[in-house]
């Protein structure tokens, strides 16, 4: 597997993303741009994007933050507070990773997929309302809210949502307004609630147990079968 990291722009800003391909295969494959949880890009997301290379595909994870800036607990929150609070940001940073992606030689550029985690959930939704010219977006435990539902409507693509149903993170009301949202714009979707699963549920380096983020090993094996069946339904 080849990994590297890449600097590149949005705007005035430097990000800095990582690329992980299997350098052995000849030819162009399927992309997916993988953005993180809050603590951007990091170990998790490397792992991550190891076990996808190992399906077949081609990763870039996106840096929203900008290059350098790798906040832990808790100073994430307020972090990812400047994207959540600021949506037009937020999907600028997203779209420029997806050019990334589409950059790289070794990608099909019909074959673009986004997938998240956590707040790298909530980014890849908000990717998909841009109109991007992915074929699918998938979510784990992300935030489902958004500054104007009306922009489902520029949705091209598939999308699944993976979600905790004890997940206190994401309220009753929220999940609501975005079964609505979906609704209203005719959006091709699914949406699969795990049962004793809360918030992070994939995350293996959050302890088990807490009351609003902890690992679920049930729900975390479950999803990435649900991914890999969606992956499998969107490609054809």
């Amino acid at each position: 597997m080849k990994t590297y990291t890449v600097e590149y722009k949005e705007g005035s800003t430097v990000c800095e993303g990582y690329v992980a391909y299997d350098d052995t295969k000849q030819g162009k494959r399927p992309g997916i741009i993988l953005f993180p949880d809050w603590t951007g890009v990091g170990p998790y997301a490397h792992k991550r994007a190891a076990m996808l290379v190992e399906m077949g595909y081609a990763v870039f994870c996106a840096d929203i933050y900008g290059k350098g800036i790798r906040p832990q607990f808790p100073a994430c929150a307020e972090e990812m507070g400047k994207y959540t609070s600021n949506r037009p940001l937020l999907k600028a940073r997203a779209k420029a990773g997806l050019e990334q992606l589409r950059a790289l030689p070794v990608v099909d550029a019909g074959k673009m997929i986004s997938i998240g985690y956590c707040f790298g959930g909530e980014t890849t939704l908000e990717l998909a309302r841009t109109g991007a010219d992915i074929i699918g977006a998938v979510s784990f435990h992300g935030n489902l809210s958004t500054d104007n539902p009306a922009d489902a409507k520029n949705i091209k693509c598939k999308v699944l949502v993976l979600h905790g149903a004890n997940d206190p993170v994401v309220p009753e009301a929220e999940v609501s307004a975005f079964f609505k949202e979906m609704r209203e714009a005719k959006v091709d979707w699914y949406f699969t609630a795990y049962g004793n699963a809360v918030h992070s549920f994939t995350q293996w380096h959050v302890p088990v147990g807490g009351a609003q983020a902890a690992y679920e090993e049930r729900a975390d094996k479950r999803s990435w079968v649900a991914m890999q069946d969606f992956f499998k339904e969107i490609l054809g």
